[in-house]
């Protein structure tokens, strides 16, 4: 049977629905423009994994308490901004099938909106003196902002190795649920040696979410994502880098060749998705996901036995399972 995020949340549904009215009301501002953005970015909220990573984590190393409302307000609040910027940065005009706020109100106001969500996370952690949680998100924000940047320096030559794929996922999608699943058993007053051993599994978890986004790019119908969105993008993922490392040098140049200098031919581009399925990337990369998934597990095997650690174990589960 599928695994529903309904079901998976169960544990935590009265504290997911208290969160989201908390979180709105930390969104609530006196400037009607500001006040009307606040209310599209809240209406477009996606699966809400991250939040539900922070309470069922909380829940399953101690005790669900108002720091945990408040660490998972921090996360989602600066990484929206994160998004918002993001946004400015690639010129994109929708975010999860919806416009994106520079798509409606120009980039000038969208960074000024992200500076306001930025500023929002950050009142809310010192007014409350949660400066550990603080420390926690910060320190993956600017793990993501380096992600980033590695990816965008390293695009422009296509050279791209595994281990440095591995370093780009593990700062730019990793270090945030990783900051989850730390905030989560921090706010549950756990002991620092758990909130280390929580924030690897949720690392492990971010480097199998990352992997299964990745293949998307290479399935057979279009699922999330348009197929050979990433190589459009010239983006080196897991499945084309293992595939051009088991092919010949002629063969390698040639896709190269493509995806440098064709990318933006659908013909071209189905091309080099077939020549990655050919080629075992896609196993490979399947492979390599489930590793992680395996380790992040093993990470949470001796938590005591809850709907909370069930429930964790179930979301990890879904990431590597969801079609979009």
């Amino acid at each position: 049977m599928a695994l529903s995020l309904s079901n998976i949340k169960a544990p935590i549904a009265s504290e997911m629905d208290e969160f989201e009215r908390k979180f709105r009301a930390s969104m609530k501002t006196k400037v009607l423009l500001l006040d009307k953005i606040m209310n599209y970015i809240v209406k477009r909220k996606g699966k809400q994994m991250r939040p539900m990573f922070v309470f069922l984590t909380a829940g399953a190393t101690g005790t669900i308490t108002e720091a945990t409302y408040r660490g998972a307000s921090l996360i989602e609040l600066l990484h929206t901004a994160t998004l918002v910027h993001d946004d400015v940065v690639d010129n994109a005009d929708y975010r999860r099938g919806f416009f994106s706020v520079n798509a409606l109100w120009k980039n000038k106001i969208a960074v000024l909106v992200g500076d306001f969500l930025l500023s929002r996370g950050l009142i809310l952690s010192v007014e409350h003196k949660d400066f550990s949680l603080l420390s926690i998100v910060t320190d993956a924000v600017r793990e993501m902002s380096e992600g980033e940047l590695l990816q965008m320096e390293k695009s422009r030559q296509l050279n791209i190795t595994e281990e440095v794929y591995f370093q780009i996922i593990r700062q730019k999608t990793a270090s945030l649920i990783a900051s989850c699943c730390s905030v989560g058993a921090r706010s549950s007053g756990a002991s620092d040696e758990m909130v280390e051993t929580m924030r690897l599994f949720g690392e492990k978890i971010g480097m199998a979410f990352q992997i299964k986004d990745d293949l998307f790019d290479y399935g057979e119908e279009e699922v999330g994502k348009p197929l050979g969105i990433d190589i459009k993008e010239k983006k080196m993922t897991l499945p084309l880098i293992h595939a051009l490392s088991k092919t010949s040098w002629l063969e390698r140049r040639r896709i190269m060749s493509i995806v440098r200098n064709e990318s933006s031919k659908p013909k071209k581009v189905k091309e080099v998705i077939e020549f990655v399925r050919n080629s075992g990337g896609i196993e490979y990369a399947q492979t390599i996901m489930n590793r992680f998934h395996t380790d992040a597990i093993a990470l949470v095997e001796d938590l005591p036995d809850s709907t909370y650690k069930r429930s964790l174990i179930q979301l990890v589960q879904f990431t590597i399972e969801r079609n979009n």
